[in-house]
């Protein structure tokens, strides 16, 4: 049984995930300082970071389209696939619909799986699926059945470390956003039905990683054993080496992988931001 996973590239995972022969990112497209990009494709991540800090318009990301899923669904039927396709939430992008359309002009076994959430969260579906094809035991439709399964189970936090992008995209009062960063107050974030939430704030940079690691076994009853952790960054590598060493520290899990925000989250969190995940 031949499967290919695709995934839009809001879903932030592992290089030996991505690297996967049968997974394929379809990337959105980034507009900035009245440039277009696609993502992940005409720059790196760190590329990216150096735009992000040099720019002084805020990014714009235009979801994956109709014609982008189109020819890849046509492409990987006709080579005797079935195909599931994760996206991002569908509360924060059209990508969701975008596959949705494709997916009714194309013949074949086509599978789209709304993850509700973004970046880690997103991810943790992705690296799921990957698990599923390569321990071959269960088809494309079982294997999304398993993902809609562990719904329940899927955590992300992430702080962003400036609330400037989100106070510019309107995601955040500007009061809120002025008071914030004079008293330097990150907020912890998660993601629920789909859109933003502050679930917490920390003061300062220092007690970000700890706080990070006490809430995510928090939402575990303090038992990650079986669980899949995701830990993430941006350009801050120096704080994240702090999370780094919180994670060996408190949390015994089955498998910690690491990745760096992309462009989509980064464009709306900038560059400086860490991040935390979990699923079964």
């Amino acid at each position: 049984m031949k499967i290919k996973l695709i995934c839009d590239s809001m879903c932030d995972i592992p290089e030996e995930i991505n690297n996967k022969e049968f997974v394929e990112m379809i990337p959105l497209t980034i507009n900035i300082d009245n440039k277009e990009y696609k993502d992940g494709v005409d720059f790196t991540k760190e590329e990216f970071y150096n735009i992000l800090e040099n720019s002084h318009d805020l990014p714009k990301t235009s979801q994956v389209t109709y014609v982008d899923f189109k020819d890849r669904f046509e492409q990987y039927t006709k080579e005797g696939y079935d195909v599931i396709c994760i996206t991002g939430s569908s509360k924060a992008s059209g990508t969701f619909q975008s596959a949705n359309l494709a997916k009714a002009d194309v013949d074949g076994n086509i599978y789209i799986f709304d993850s509700l959430f973004l970046s880690l969260g997103s991810g943790q579906y992705v690296i799921k699926a990957s698990h599923l094809i390569e321990e071959g035991n269960l088809n494309a439709k079982e294997i999304v059945k398993e993902l809609e399964k562990m719904r329940e189970s899927v955590n992300l936090l992430f702080v962003p470390f400036t609330l400037e992008y989100l106070k510019q995209s309107g995601r955040l009062p500007s009061v809120v956003s002025f008071v914030g960063n004079m008293l330097s107050i990150k907020p912890i974030c998660t993601m629920q039905d789909g859109k933003n939430k502050i679930l917490s704030k920390v003061r300062g940079t220092k007690q970000i990683a700890s706080k990070l690691v006490d809430m995510i076994l928090e939402m575990n009853n303090g038992n990650l054993e079986d669980k899949i952790i995701t830990i993430g960054y941006g350009s801050n590598e120096e704080d994240f080496k702090k999370l780094q060493e919180e994670v060996s520290k408190r949390i015994k899990a089955k498998k910690v992988y690491i990745t760096r925000g992309g462009s989509c989250i980064c464009s709306h969190t900038g560059p400086e931001i860490l991040a935390i995940s979990s699923s079964y």
